[in-house]
């Protein structure tokens, strides 16, 4: 399939605002660049997606306090929990780049959404992200019944990086005994800091994000390149991947990181786990951001939400 034509509009209209890559930025230019890009993807008349109930919080973390943001959904409760944790290379985005996203998936995937930002790379290397998304899912678990959340339903979610963390959060909760989470969402995860993957090579450029802007990535939040291969920094190196929660793994055709999405949904399956991938050929990383103006990204929010809402059922 080929690229989907809205989305290759949208990479010309993004070329136009002049920005550099962020590999050739400082961290602090990074973001403020990535908050240009957000508002060019929303596009200039788009209203947020109504929510029964938007609170801001602050949440206990291991180095201070975590901003958190909270989605209540439309409904009578109690209602499944979701920790939402935002991509940007571990280096850039936050809460309010990634609002659009946590308001979809509360409003149609039916789930108290806790959209948590972490701390960033390079000021705050791996393992700190790790760290205080794990903190959040420990608070949210504890206080999911005062916030009018089931915990037995409850479950994490992120996209690119902030995937990365929820299938660490996974398997660090396997291996010390929770919280018992219910379900893991992980959109076009990052699973091998290693980058060893034929589409690395293959969607290298021209697709979004570009190799050269991944290895920057990696660079910042694991320094030390020993850590690659930490399967809490690369789940995909883990030896066993049994006893994990369900998963919805979500790749995208035009992604040179659907490879490794691709293999952890396989590795999840050969262990014994319940799996389901949704593969968009014509799409590429990002494209959650992208549905107010691709049509083909929105009906991939719509099913994404409708697999959270299952996920979450019971």
């Amino acid at each position: 399939m080929t690229l989907d034509p809205q989305v290759r509009d949208l990479f010309d209209r993004a070329a136009a605002l002049g920005l550099p890559p962020y590999e050739q930025q400082t961290p602090q230019e990074a973001r403020a660049s990535y908050l240009e890009v957000v508002r060019a993807r929303r596009g200039p008349h788009v209203v947020p997606e109504p929510v029964a109930a938007v609170e801001e919080r602050t949440i206990p973390g291991p180095a201070g306090p975590l901003r958190a943001r909270l989605f209540t959904p439309p409904g009578p409760g109690p209602h499944p929990v979701l920790l939402y944790f935002h991509g940007g290379g571990w280096v850039i985005g936050d809460r309010d780049t990634h609002d659009d996203q946590a308001r979809a998936l509360c409003a149609r995937g039916g789930a108290l959404v806790v959209s948590v930002d972490y701390r960033l790379a390079p000021e705050d290397p791996f393992p700190a992200a790790l760290d205080d998304v794990r903190a959040a899912t420990t608070w949210a678990a504890g206080h999911a019944e005062a916030l009018g959340a089931d915990p037995q339903r409850l479950g994490v979610a992120g996209d690119s990086a902030g995937a990365n963390l929820a299938a660490a959060v996974c398997l660090a909760a396997r291996d010390v005994g929770g919280p018992p989470i219910a379900a893991q969402i992980l959109i076009y995860p990052v699973v091998d800091a290693t980058l060893d993957q034929p589409s690395v090579v293959e969607l290298a450029q021209g697709y979004g994000l570009t190799l050269a802007t991944m290895r920057w990535f990696v660079d910042q939040y694991l320094p030390d390149a020993a850590t690659h291969r930490d399967p809490l920094a690369s789940p995909l190196a883990a030896g066993d991947l049994s006893g994990l929660p369900p998963a919805v793994v979500v790749t995208a055709g035009y992604d040179l990181l659907h490879d490794q999405g691709d293999a952890y949904a396989e590795r999840l399956r050969e262990a014994g786990g319940d799996v389901v991938l949704r593969q968009h050929p014509g799409l590429v990383h990002g494209f959650l951001g992208m549905a107010p103006q691709v049509a083909a990204a929105a009906e991939a929010v719509d099913l994404l939400c409708a697999d959270v809402r299952r996920a979450l059922a019971t």
